[in-house]
């Protein structure tokens, strides 16, 4: 059961890594107007999801004690980022607060993950 969840976290770092590339990946064209939500972001964003809901589940039958208050906050950061990008995925430009927003709520979610004990 530790392998399996080992790697579901490796998949879940994984999407945190394409949601973050993709922001990173966007900045010039964010400074030229001419960002866009590109697919990698969206499946980042929906891969964080689904396994951190995995991860979340599996510790209850592994024994393990899970902090809810923290894994609200994040489950909160992480929805907002699922809705930001998904309304801004079909649009050619996006607007200026968009791309840091996406960027920064990634690196408060992985902050967040790391520091809360």
């Amino acid at each position: 059961m530790e392998i399996i969840k080992n790697l579901i976290l490796a998949v879940h770092i994984i999407g945190v890594v394409a949601l973050l590339g993709g922001v990173v990946y966007q900045i010039k064209a964010w400074r030229a107007g001419t960002a866009r939500i590109l697919a990698p972001m969206m499946h980042g964003a929906w891969t964080m999801l689904v396994t951190g809901i995995i991860l979340v589940g599996m510790q209850y039958p592994l024994g393990n004690d899970v902090n809810n208050t923290k894994i609200s906050v994040k489950l909160i950061v992480l929805l907002a980022i699922v809705a930001i990008a998904f309304i801004h995925r079909k649009r050619e430009t996006l607007s200026s607060w968009v791309l840091p927003a996406l960027g920064l709520l990634t690196i408060a979610n992985t902050i967040i993950a790391t520091t809360w004990k």
